[in-house]
């Protein structure tokens, strides 16, 4: 009887590249979508950066060498616009990482009608439509992935987050029943925060509150936005091609700490 034959090695590296794909990032514009753009871009994607924010958008694009688009992600028409945009520009689209995200801090009971429907449409409409129309987008490119920002709110309660977090756990859903939908063409996948040092929390949270939170999150330190752009990086990647419908927790390890008293 022969010996099996051995298989070639794996060329890992050559996975984790991008060479000759097109990504569009929305909320591209700072914070964890500059560094996504910087990951995409560096692993040699044509990065379309997305933001409502012009000069945000352009600088970006102009960092990465990429393009800028503006446009407000929670408007239908704003979005078919913006894939015809790249569809026509690169001739395909292979990669879209939707980032953007704000939490509206606060207790439940006080948020009005109008605070509940902006918050589901900066956390989840969006999300909704990059899934209708740019999932299609990458369809008719044969096939690609798709990574969406979640939040460990969307997993666990955090206090004066409870809005947010309903809106983030239904994207984390939406994630798990488009991944079917779009399988086998097309990969969908999110990564979830925990505390992360962007320059919108930064504003808020300060010195004092940074040094708090390392106290209580188990890898010592909250996160920089390049390491949550270092896993939508994977998840974007070939490394990661037998993985969909999943939702990456990168907290630290908050979320599996439980604060006991002293018992013994």
């Amino acid at each position: 009887m022969s010996e099996p034959t051995t298989p070639p090695a794996t060329d890992y590296p050559s996975l984790l590249r991008l060479d000759g794909q097109t990504a569009v990032v929305l909320g591209g514009g700072f914070g964890i979508g500059r560094e996504t753009c910087l990951a995409l871009a560096q692993a040699g994607a044509r990065v379309f950066c997305v933001d409502l924010d012009a000069s945000r958008a352009e600088a970006m694009a102009a960092e990465v060498n990429g393009e800028a688009l503006i446009a407000d992600v929670t408007k239908r028409q704003d979005v078919e616009i913006l894939f015809d945009k790249v569809l026509q520009s690169a001739g395909r689209v292979d990669c879209v990482v939707d980032i953007v995200g704000r939490a509206d801090i606060g207790p439940l009971a006080d948020v009005d009608d109008a605070g509940w429907a902006d918050q589901l449409d900066v956390v989840l409409t969006h999300g909704l439509l990059a899934m209708q129309i740019g999932g299609h987008a990458v369809t008719i490119s044969g096939g690609g992935s798709m990574v969406f920002v979640g939040s460990i709110s969307g997993m666990t309660s955090l206090p004066g987050q409870t809005a947010y977090g309903a809106a983030k756990a239904a994207l984390l859903h939406l994630v798990k029943g488009m991944a079917q939908e779009l399988a086998p063409s097309v990969r969908v996948n999110a990564v979830a925060p925990g505390f992360v040092k962007t320059p919108r929390l930064c504003e808020i949270v300060g010195d004092k509150g940074w040094d708090a939170l390392a106290k209580v999150i188990p890898i010592g330190a909250a996160a920089e936005p390049a390491e949550i752009a270092s896993v939508i990086l994977f998840l974007a990647s070939g490394l990661a091609s037998h993985i969909t419908g999943q939702t990456i927790l990168t907290d630290g390890g908050v979320a599996g700490h439980v604060p006991l008293p002293k018992l013994w």
